[in-house]
This record gives structure tokens, C-alpha cells and sequence, in this order.
């Protein structure tokens, strides 16, 4: 139908019929809060390139879950930043690891709410690589036991999904068969599936403390130019036993988002990353933008485009804007 007979102004001109008619329903369900856990007791230190985020300690940890919970946020994702690092992880999959002991207290003081777990070693390395590294090369096979050892560790301590974000080839597959064999079948794996070497993820070295000490991750993580690489990414991990499947970054990658949900139709995830987060909150210090409706807007538009799930530093944000 063509103008006069059909005009779209019709259901714009007052909120309500916007309301009825809008296609894409942004919730508080949709989001999980990103965490990061640090040694020690009554410790909070600002992470100053992502305003309004920060390092705590396990008590701190436990009273800012019951705030996520209480906001009506389904979930959160611990990252953990240890006492010490070595050039094996070795706190990454220890049962008294920093992650391990997070998610006891959580789960003995917060009811009802999911804990999601990252499973890597970047941020337990003294190098800072995701795997062990040998002669100046990150192996791939010996760092998947390791993961596949964490996750367990994580799981035993009552972890309620574990994200493996490391891209090692085969991971979901070993974390799938240690977690089975130790009687956690119930487990859902959340696979960081397409994850790509982006440059957005700057603040979040700072955040986890995960800056590599030499070199970078490009031959583990993703070329941001390769679409189809992303779709075999995405597919290796279902076949390995994926419940969830991730597209990292967010924003530049709207297309990869929409081309995995429709190509598997499996549950999506999308992860609004640091730097992403960081150019909003820089951009609304200066009074460049309105950031309650630039980030409304975003987290809409990365659900439009198919993603079930979005982790996102903005959540508590938006779900007291969502609330309102």
C-alpha cells in the first residue's frame, strides 16, 4: 500500500499506540551484570576507564549481587583477579580460587540469582595469554584439560552456567565431557562462540587486569573481518555440546548476531563489551549525548538484531530506567 491510502505516522503519534505496536521488547530479563572479584575484605576500587564499575572483594561482592538481584537481573558474570599469577593459572582452577570462594558466598547469602562463570586463564597468567604458553606460542591442547579443570572447580562450588571465553579449538567439548563425568550434566555451557580480536575490549585489560605481556590475541581470538568463520565458530561449538551460544563484540557486529540466531535458532548471547560501554559513558560526561535513551537505544538494537541475552556493563542502569 502506498500513501494517502497507508500512513505509518498513524500508530506513531501518541506513546500508547507506540507501545502496542512496537516490535522488539527490551526487559531486565535480558541482561547479565558483569562482576569482578578481587583478594581481600572491604576492598572497592573504581575501574577508571569504566566509570561506576569496579574490583571488589568477596563481602562487597555478596552485597553488590543482592542489589543486582533485587533490580530484578536474572544473572551475573564473575571474573576474577587472583592474589598471585603464574605462568600455568594455577589459581584459575584451584578449589579455594578466588572465583570458587566468590561463588559460595554468593550462593550461602543470594537467593535466586544465576551465577555465570568465565572459564579462561588470561586473567591467572603472569604472561596474560589465555593458554600456556611455550617458546613464545600459545598451545591449544594441554591448555583444554585446564579449562575443562576449572569449569569443573566452578561447577563443584555451584557455578549455575560456565562461559568458556578462551577460543582454544575443542574447549567446549573437553569442558562438556569433565563436567558429564563428574555428574554435572545439568550444567549449561555458555561458549564465547564468536569472539573477535577487537580493540574494544581495552578497558576490560584494565578491569581484570589481563593486558598480555607480549604480543596480542589474534591467533586465538577471531579476524573481525571474517563472517563465515564466525557462522563455523558458532556451529563447532553446538556440535561440541554448547546450550548458549556468544558474538563478542556487540555493536560491530549486529550482522553476526542476526545471521546466528536465524541460521541456528539456538539461545544467543551478545556481549555489549567495555569499550563499548566506556565511548558511552565518556561521551555522556561531556554532555555530547542523552545517555539514558543512547543506551536504551543500543541494548534495544542488539536485541532487534536476535540476541537472546546481552551482557552488558549498563544493566543495573537500565533496568532502574526500565523500571521507571
Amino acid at each position: 500500500m502506498q500513501f494517502p491510502a497507508y500512513r505509518p505516522r498513524r500508530l506513531r503519534k501518541n506513546e500508547n499506540l507506540r507501545r502496542m505496536v512496537r516490535e522488539t521488547d527490551l526487559s531486565v530479563d535480558d541482561f547479565i551484570y558483569p562482576l569482578f572479584v578481587t583478594p581481600g575484605e572491604g576492598f572497592k576500587k573504581e575501574i577508571s576507564s569504566m566509570p561506576g564499575n569496579y574490583q571488589m572483594s568477596i563481602d562487597l561482592i555478596v552485597e553488590e549481587a543482592k542489589e543486582v538481584k533485587d533490580l530484578g537481573i536474572p544473572a551475573i558474570l564473575l571474573f576474577g583477579i587472583p592474589e598471585v599469577k603464574d605462568e600455568a593459572g594455577s589459581e584459575a582452577y584451584a578449589e579455594d580460587g578466588i572465583v570458587q570462594r566468590a561463588i559460595r558466598a554468593i550462593k550461602k547469602e543470594v537467593s535466586n540469582l544465576l551465577v555465570v562463570t568465565d572459564v579462561c586463564l588470561c586473567e591467572y597468567t603472569s604472561h596474560g595469554h589465555c593458554g600456556i604458553v611455550r617458546n613464545g606460542e600459545i598451545l591449544n591442547d594441554i591448555t583444554l584439560e585446564l579449562l575443562a579443570k576449572e569449569a569443573l572447580t566452578h561447577a563443584e562450588a555451584g557455578a549455575d552456567i560456565v562461559a568458556p571465553s578462551d577460543m582454544m579449538d575443542g574447549r567446549v567439548a573437553a569442558i562438556r565431557s569433565n563436567l558429564d563425568e563428574n555428574g554435572f550434566q545439568d550444567i549449561p555451557i555458555m561458549a564465547y562462540s564468536a569472539k573477535q580480536a577487537s580493540a574494544f575490549y581495552g578497558p576490560f585489560r584494565e578491569a581484570a587486569e589481563s593486558t598480555p605481556q607480549f604480543g596480542d590475541r589474534r591467533s586465538y581470538q577471531m579476524d573481525a573481518a571474517n563472517s563465515l568463520e564466525a557462522i563455523r565458530e558458532v556451529a563447532l561449538d553446538i556440535e561440541e555440546g554448547a546450550d548458549i551460544v556468544m558474538v563478542k563484540p556487540a555493536l560491530s557486529c549486529l550482522d553476526l548476531i542476526h545471521v546466528v540466531k536465524q541460521e541456528f535458532g539456538y539461545p544467543t548471547a551478545a556481549y555489549n563489551v567495555s569499550g563499548e560501554f566506556s565511548m558511552v559513558k565518556a561521551a555522556a560526561e561531556r554532555g555530547w549525548i542523552d545517555e539514558r535513551r543512547v543506551v536504551l537505544e543500543i541494548l534495544t538494537g542488539i536485541k532487534r538484531a536476535g540476541a537472546d541475552i546481552i551482557i552488558t556493563y549498563h544493566a543495573k542502569d537500565a533496568a532502574r530506567w526500565l523500571g521507571e
